[in-house]
């Protein structure tokens, strides 16, 4: 098995609800470490930057608005195939399908506000983790 890092973000809607500890308890439970973590507000440049592959989706502003609208907290995982047990642990997008004791299950209200975001691939991992953290930040 491959040792991975990944990149969550606990989204402004479950750290509005007091989630934070909660979602970062089923992320430990899963055997995934947290190498590095921050709660920051996002600014509309770095929300942009960091959706900007969404550019062209019609969900876009929405999503940036969304993103902006309050603090989130930003953490660097690692473990045993961390991308595909972060997601597995997230559930799937839509709350409503998302599997039992999954967090957006648990968290999640709605496909838009579904309480947290994770990478979907080694590449896009390493860009979204460097896109928060320094080098020396993450451990």
């Amino acid at each position: 098995m491959a040792i991975e890092k990944t990149l969550s973000i606990i989204k402004p809607d479950a750290v509005e609800k007091n989630s934070i500890g909660g979602i970062i308890a089923m992320i430990e439970g899963a055997g995934l470490k947290v190498k590095a973590l921050k709660l920051q507000q996002l600014s509309l440049a770095q929300a942009q930057g960091f959706y900007a592959v969404h550019k062209a989706r019609p969900f876009f502003g929405e999503l940036v608005e969304f993103m902006t609208r309050g603090p989130v907290v930003v953490l660097a995982l690692e473990g045993e195939n961390a991308i595909a047990r972060y997601r597995e642990v997230m559930g799937a997008t839509d709350p409503a399908k998302a599997a039992e004791n999954t967090i957006r299950k648990r968290y999640g209200a709605s496909i838009g506000e579904n309480a947290c975001h994770g990478s979907d691939a080694k590449e896009t991992a390493a860009f979204e983790i460097s896109y928060f953290f320094s080098g020396f930040e993450v451990s």
